[in-house]
């Protein structure tokens, strides 16, 4: 395939909480990911913000998936403004949604022939999904599953993403259940890259707009998704839990 450039000779890692992050920019990620699925190996990559982070601190099993995992990218300014208090040259948001799009972006106009297999979201917001990314990739083949099912029918969906051999599987079941599933499935398809990538499907098939550019660059994309869903504060409670924590490691 031979899609990717040469990446930097020396990566750096963050520790934040416990979790570890890797420095680098969205189009390092990018190089990085696309240099594992040409030398056809099996990789995850999970993309956390803080309320993740703060989902380790209690929970043992998912921190030791975090740790396994190959890449995770910071997904939330807190982790960036974490990293950074300690001194760590972390030099951007890498978020999934974002990551993945310059991900096929990139495999398009290098006309790579990947092969993507997209797990998640309800059946309309799927089908909307794939239909613009064969749209929009051409060169890429396509094809996936709603992440609405039993765990009795899990066995069926794993042997139809190892029967289509995807190079990227995309997992959108939220956090922290796809971690678990690409964790304990990975090791059973071909190689390929599994990324969690939480409501990205909604946000590509239409269903969900996201924040307003002006949110973005204020990095405040957290608020936007306060305002229009009220039901979220229980979850976004993890933030002032996680900046406390950072302040007070300290």
């Amino acid at each position: 395939m031979k899609g990717w450039s040469t990446l930097p000779e020396h990566d750096t890692v963050a520790h934040v909480l416990g979790v570890r992050f890797d420095c680098l920019t969205r189009r390092e990620a990018v190089e990085r990911i696309l240099q594992w699925m040409d030398e056809g190996s099996r990789r995850m990559v999970i993309t956390a913000g803080p309320e993740f982070v703060m989902m380790t601190e209690r929970d043992g099993e998912l921190k030791q998936i975090a740790r396994a995992a190959d890449l995770v990218t910071p997904d939330g300014i807190g982790v960036v403004w974490a990293a950074r208090r300690q001194g760590h040259r972390v030099p951007e948001r890498v978020t999934g949604v974002e990551l993945v799009a310059e991900l096929l972006d990139t495999a398009q106009a290098r006309r790579l022939s990947l092969r993507v297999y997209v797990l998640g979201a309800r059946e309309e917001a799927l089908q909307a999904c794939l239909t613009r990314f064969r749209q929009r990739y051409p060169e890429l083949t396509f094809a996936g599953r709603n992440g609405y099912f039993e765990a009795r029918e899990w066995p069926g969906i794993l042997s139809e993403i190892e029967s289509f051999g995807p190079n990227l599987w995309l997992v959108g079941l939220g956090q922290p259940r796809q971690e678990r599933l690409i964790f304990e499935s990975l090791g059973g398809l071909p190689p390929c890259v599994a990324i969690g990538v939480g409501g990205s499907i909604d946000v590509w098939g239409g269903v969900v707009k996201r924040a307003p550019a002006v949110f973005r660059r204020l990095n405040m994309e957290w608020l936007y998704r306060l305002l229009r869903q009220p039901s979220r504060w229980r979850r976004q409670l993890a933030l002032p839990r996680f900046a406390w924590r950072v302040l007070r490691g300290r």
